[in-house]
């Protein structure tokens, strides 16, 4: 996978403020101030790293806006798989000594077709990560793959199989558990939800936008053990963050939702909307009326 940071578009933070999926809570934080977190993944943990609207960074706010800080190591690289992930284990996250460590894998084992991982081949990779980490004292928490996607296609038929894994592993070890491919199916399948064109959660099908973005960063708090009011005080912070929209622009989340309240009423993606806001913006300045002042 490519890192793709390009127009996104984000539906109202309202719709999805509750995350009903399943998931392994534990019963009190289990982040503490001055603890490091790894996060291993792929493009959509690097790109979650890179821009504070990235999963990774809205995590990282959203247990500050809690009064933890922790530090935080990005391990994501594009186009990683499990196998992949295993190789690098050592040195991207064991080495540098973190307390927990987030684990996203199985897109691109299943994305890349002849070329990806089996399902049994993941499974024993992903369980010789969970032990390299229990052995090393890092604490490990699950994410579930997300769609690839927004749709119901072959690849998500596949992808539900290494899911299931996942969740498995998760209950036998007593790990943490972020179900972050049920929460984005639960949005996807909604009866109020637009369709097409089907940009609602990425920015390609497969990368993350600002809304993808938030579901990810929530469903890692949750399992970090945050309860429902740690989990306000995360989101009115993410209000205030920068969202990328452009290479050479930026907005704050909330101007953001402004403009997802209109593509809502045009029944629009929002970044149609932005568009034509953007070519009007740009004709006006070009009128001789503009430069004449």
């Amino acid at each position: 996978m490519k890192i793709c940071p390009a127009v996104c578009s984000l539906r109202l933070l309202g719709m999805v403020l509750s995350l009903a999926s399943p998931q392994i809570l534990p019963a009190e934080p289990i982040v503490q101030s001055g603890q490091t977190i790894a996060f291993l993944g792929d493009s959509i943990t690097q790109y979650g790293a890179a821009h504070p609207s990235g999963y990774v960074r809205l995590v990282e706010s959203g247990l500050k806006a809690n009064g933890i800080e922790v530090k935080v190591i990005g391990a994501g690289i594009s186009a990683h798989k499990s196998n992949q992930m295993l190789e690098r284990l050592q040195q991207d996250v064991l080495d540098k000594k973190p307390t927990l460590m987030t684990l996203s894998c199985g897109v691109n084992d299943v994305w890349h077709g002849a070329k990806g991982v089996s399902l049994e081949d993941y499974k024993k990779n992903i369980m010789e990560i969970v032990d390299r980490c229990a052995a090393a004292g890092v604490k490990v928490v699950i994410l579930t793959a997300t769609p690839i996607r927004e749709n119901d296609n072959e690849n998500n038929q596949k992808l539900a199989g290494y899911n299931a894994f996942l969740k498995q592993l998760a209950t036998e070890r007593k790990l943490p558990l972020a179900d972050l491919s049920a929460a984005m199916w639960a949005e996807l399948n909604k009866p109020t939800h637009p369709r097409p064109p089907g940009d609602f959660l990425t920015v390609d099908g497969v990368h993350m936008n600002p809304l993808g973005n938030e579901i990810m960063a929530m469903g890692v708090l949750e399992a970090f053990g945050l309860d429902a009011a740690q989990m306000t005080k995360a989101r009115e912070v993410w209000l205030t963050q920068p969202v990328a929209i452009r290479a050479e622009g930026q907005v704050t989340k909330a101007e953001w939702e402004k403009i997802v309240a209109v593509a809502a009423q045009q029944k629009k993606p929002a970044s149609a909307v932005l568009g034509e806001a953007l070519a009007g913006a740009l004709k006006t300045m070009a009128s001789p009326q503009t430069s004449e002042h």
